[in-house]
């Protein structure tokens, strides 16, 4: 079975993790589009942030992945979208979690504040779990403003 294609983007802050992650996520099979930025140059995260967001919204991809300094920025746009559900992921564990318990959809790492190797980590639990469903479901559900 072929695995989904994944949407990527970051800032500057970033910008060379995102660039490391591109190669992990090929070397695991994954083909992933790039929403930018394409360079370390002073960028705003929101233009990188929102297309990733709609294209989540619309389905074009199941999953993505942002990057910025803390990590809120993008989280707090893509999170203005609905039916995304991005969650800030600064372990493994908390990776794992959003996924099972909250159903994200987007990961958003904290690029000033983990290793790449550590993104990597976090990137591959949260792209391992599944939704649990059951009594998470009812909540998730609750989410969208309507």
């Amino acid at each position: 079975m072929s695995k989904p294609t994944l949407a990527i983007a970051s800032d500057h802050a970033g910008y060379s993790t995102k660039e490391e992650l591109k190669k992990y996520l090929a070397e695991l099979g994954y083909n992933v589009w790039d929403f930018g930025t394409h360079s370390d140059d002073s960028v705003d995260y929101p233009d990188f942030a929102h297309p990733l967001a709609t294209a989540i919204e619309k389905g074009d991809y199941q999953l993505g992945i942002l990057l910025c300094g803390s990590g809120n920025g993008v989280s707090i746009t893509a999170n203005k979208h609905q039916g995304v559900r991005s969650a800030l992921c600064w372990l493994p564990e908390i990776a794992t979690l959003a996924r099972q318990h909250n159903d994200a959809n987007v990961c958003a790492i904290p690029a000033r504040f983990v290793s790449v190797s550590e993104a990597k980590q976090i990137v591959k639990a949260f792209l391992d779990a599944k939704f649990e469903g059951g009594r998470h479901t009812r909540r998730v559900e609750k989410i969208p403003v309507k």
